[in-house]
């Protein structure tokens, strides 16, 4: 009976004080596609994240796509939190980094709460880290825990540096964490040495790892803020290295390699040499359309920021659509061209708003604009039957294939056109004098976005921005209107003649013109043009300089004025 009682008391005891579960999850050195994909899971069933860095909540609602908190207005309610709840584990709330057991007691206390928590962690948990003491921490207190290893700075940066540890000539490397109690004679041969927590030091190490034997001339790298757009790297040796640290201004975190596998940095360097590398690359489209700009982007090194210029809005007067839909329903049309997702967005969705699906278009042609727009019409299950040939694909592009209206072969000689309210009239002039009649109705209206926050209006005019992208005039027009003209010294990529056209006509000068209307075209074309720029600075010998780093004395003109 006792023994029954006493376990009854145990259940009720759990019952009321339900433990949670602890994963030390490793962040990785930086970039935030490192991150692992268990880690990813972890974090989306996450109920609390203790961070250890400054940037760790910003990445984590980066990679799981939760907002930035906005702070409400005066008279607006606290809107309610998305996603996990952070709690710092870097730093206490006097800004002083905290000791190891406090990091631990603020896990352990959370996991008290039944709380499923992550405690993010630079690099690997195991690895330089305190996790192996937290995680005695929730053992001791019955707390479950897994530990989710990470990318370690120490493989990653200088990967990412272009430098590998081991060679088939170099199989031996040593992993020092640096303190004044090093013995640096035990690392007088030829390993290779990384170092962590170095750089502040390097100038004493060197002239102990020479003293001890080494070759003044061993090859020396240090790498800075690696795996992410801000790295950067100084090579050197033991006996210059000091100096050339200081010049370079090598701060904290950074990651020194020792030993000759630091030459085959100069063929194997390829993070840093990316044609875009670290340039800052305005991207003015709407909201929907800017993260497939930015991940091509991000492909070629830049880093991309996102200001909307464009909201698209239902339209003012919806009757029009009503009518038009019924119409097609009824085969009052022959044909319907679409000459934007956009406007496939818009049908669609008035579609799914009368419960109808892409069998209402049986017996009706539909042209698409261009290959994207034909993309959009196939992903809801419609195949175009005419789309321009690739080196034109506009609304003139269309016109040029479009047939002319046959009153024995085509029944009815009427076209549904949903655009947008300032669409041009070129395209209904061009089928109205092949016999067609066209309906052209407002499918949704393009509005400018608000002005973007002041210190980006000011980024743009004072040239902090390396590169502007335009895909449209309307974005050329917008941008001008809630931000200002962007720096002579910043580099402008056109998607078009027309949008170039519109961007000179504003006082602009064209750097870059896609060789197509394509978001993939007009990012290739931008990263060769930085190719270009890259590689004639390093023939003149001259530094690697983003364009936002150079200040021109006068201002460039258009070419039209």
């Amino acid at each position: 009976m006792t023994r029954a009682k006493t376990t009854e008391q145990t259940a009720e005891h759990s019952s009321a004080t339900p433990l949670g579960w602890v994963s030390f999850v490793g962040s990785g050195p930086g970039d935030p596609e490192l991150l692992t994909v268990r880690a990813i899971d972890l974090l989306k069933q996450a109920d609390v994240v203790v961070t250890e860095a400054p940037e760790h909540a910003s990445m984590v609602r980066g990679v799981l796509g939760i907002p930035e908190p906005v702070e409400p207005t005066e008279g607006e309610e606290t809107p309610e939190p998305v996603g996990p709840e952070f709690i710092d584990g870097g730093f206490g709330v006097d800004g002083q980094p905290l000791a190891n057991a406090a990091r631990a007691k603020a896990v352990v206390k959370q996991a008290k709460l039944g709380k499923r928590v992550v405690r993010l962690m630079t690099g690997d948990p195991f690895l330089y880290a305190s996790g192996p003491e937290e995680a005695q921490s929730c053992a001791k207190a019955g707390i479950g825990f897994e530990i989710v290893p990470g990318v370690s700075s120490v493989s990653a940066v200088p990967a990412y540096a272009g430098i590998p540890l081991t060679t088939k000539d170099h199989q031996e490397v040593a992993v020092v964490t640096c303190n004044e109690k090093i013995d640096w004679s035990q690392y007088a041969d030829n390993r290779t040495l990384v170092l962590l927590s170095g750089v502040g030091m390097i100038g004493d190490i060197a002239k102990e790892l020479v003293a001890a034997g080494r070759s003044a001339k061993t090859p020396v790298a240090i790498t800075r803020v690696g795996t992410t757009t801000e790295q950067s790297t100084v090579e050197s040796t033991l006996e210059n290295i000091a100096v050339d640290a200081r010049a370079a201004r090598m701060a904290p975190p950074a990651i020194v390699v020792i030993g000759k596998v630091v030459n085959l940095r100069e063929t194997l360097s390829w993070f840093e040499t990316k044609p875009l590398f670290g340039w800052r690359v305005l991207v003015p489209r709407t909201k929907e359309q800017a993260p497939a700009l930015s991940l091509k982007l991000k492909g070629f090194g830049a880093v991309p920021e996102e200001v909307p210029t464009i909201s698209v809005e239902p339209p003012r007067n919806p009757q029009q659509m009503d009518k038009a839909v019924r119409g097609l329903v009824e085969g009052r049309y022959n044909w319907i061209a679409f000459t934007s997702i956009n406007a496939v967005r818009a049908v669609r969705e008035k579609f799914d708003e009368y419960g109808l699906d892409c069998r209402a278009f049986s017996g009706l042609k539909i042209a698409a604009v261009g290959e994207k727009t034909g993309q959009a019409l196939e992903a809801w299950g419609l195949r175009p039957d005419l789309v321009p040939n690739t080196d034109n694909q506009s609304a003139a592009g269309l016109l040029e294939v479009w047939p002319e209206y046959d009153a024995d072969l085509d029944p009815i000689n009427r076209v549904f056109l949903p655009r947008a309210d300032i669409a041009t009239e070129n395209l209904i002039a061009g089928l109205v004098d092949l016999g067609w009649e066209c309906d052209d109705v407002t499918a949704y209206r393009t509005v400018r976005a608000a002005p973007p926050p002041a210190p980006t209006r000011d980024a743009i005019k004072t040239g902090k921005f390396d590169a502007v992208v335009f895909t449209s005039s309307s974005t050329v027009r917008n941008l001008v209107g809630i931000a200002g003209k962007p720096h002579t010294s910043t580099v402008i990529a056109a998607i078009g003649p027309a949008t170039a056209k519109t961007a000179e006509e504003h006082g602009l000068r064209v750097d870059v013109m896609s060789p197509e209307p394509s978001i993939e075209a007009l990012t290739e074309a931008l990263a060769a043009f930085g190719a270009a720029r890259r590689a004639s600075l390093v023939e003149q010998g001259l530094p690697v300089t983003k364009p936002s780093d150079r200040r021109p004395a006068s201002r460039r003109r258009s070419r039209t004025s």
